[in-house]
């Protein structure tokens, strides 16, 4: 769908936005494209249990319980830092699809990749497919990669949120020479998501892109923060076009693509799509 925007005729930019949200209430958008494949070598490897990583307000969480569900499988959810009771919204529908949780305090999980803790999780827990932190691995960067194929209108720009880099890493390997993605980071000090996102790339592909960039500057505080400020593009952003825009991830790229507009960062003539990961 297109916007319909003065804010966006007035500097001659076209903004699409591609609701990947959409695909599935429980497993929305780049959630899916990063489990799917995931799924299917878990199942052909005779694996019935999902182990993954996240904050106590991942969507990553959540999805890999819901998907869990679907297919039949186990999960288990290690959350960072100490639980927290009641849980939360997110938290609270994992445990609803059947996932276990567990918890690692931040110094170790800051080790959750090491032999050591991957051990001690196995002992405690049996055999497991283990799903990186944000489901971000090669299969995952192939899931988001099919995505610009699915657009039927041409673009210049695609912009998505980035969280781990997987996302961002798959479109941007997915784009016609002409084409460009940018990022827009949710955590603070997001820059090094550049290291990861090119890492991505070189083990999935063989090589970088070179066609992406990430926007460091629009995290509102980092991840799960918000102000005032963001607030309030949220609630314009509702009137005005009758979407509720995701305040962890989504909103934070929506208002850096504006805030770039208003910039003159995009020449007239510019057609950006968003992508709406829910």
């Amino acid at each position: 769908m297109e916007l319909r925007d003065e804010r966006l005729t007035s500097y001659g930019v076209r903004l699409l936005l591609k609701r990947d949200d959409l695909i599935h209430p429980d497993v929305p958008g780049n959630k899916w494209r990063k489990l799917k494949y995931n799924l299917v070598e878990a199942v052909d490897y005779g694996h019935d249990t999902l182990l993954t990583f996240g904050g106590a307000y991942s969507n990553h969480i959540a999805a890999t319980a819901a998907a869990g569900a679907i297919c039949g499988l186990a999960t288990v959810g290690v959350i960072r830092g100490e639980q927290h009771l009641p849980l939360n919204p997110v938290l609270s529908a994992a445990v609803a699809n059947g996932m276990q949780l567990t918890y690692l305090d931040r110094t170790s999980y800051r080790a959750k990749n090491s032999p050591d803790i991957l051990n001690q999780l196995r002992h405690d827990w049996g055999t497991f497919y283990l799903l990186p932190e944000g489901g971000s691995n090669e299969l995952a960067v192939r899931g988001c990669g099919e995505l610009p194929r699915e657009l039927n209108h041409g673009f210049d720009v695609i912009a998505c949120a980035v969280g781990t880099g997987g996302t961002l890493a798959g479109i941007a390997a997915g784009l016609e020479p002409t084409q460009v993605a940018l990022g827009f980071s949710a955590l603070r000090g997001g820059a090094f998501l550049s290291r990861d996102v090119a890492e991505l790339q070189r083990r999935t592909f063989g090589k970088e892109s070179g066609n992406w960039r990430i926007e460091a500057d629009f995290h509102f505080g980092g991840f799960a923060k918000k102000t005032p400020e963001l607030d309030a593009f949220i609630k314009d952003f509702k009137e005005r076009h009758g979407l509720t825009l995701d305040w962890v991830y989504v909103a934070k790229m929506m208002f850096g693509i504006f805030a770039l507009i208003e910039r003159n960062s995009f020449r007239s003539g510019t057609r950006i799509v968003a992508v709406i990961t829910g």
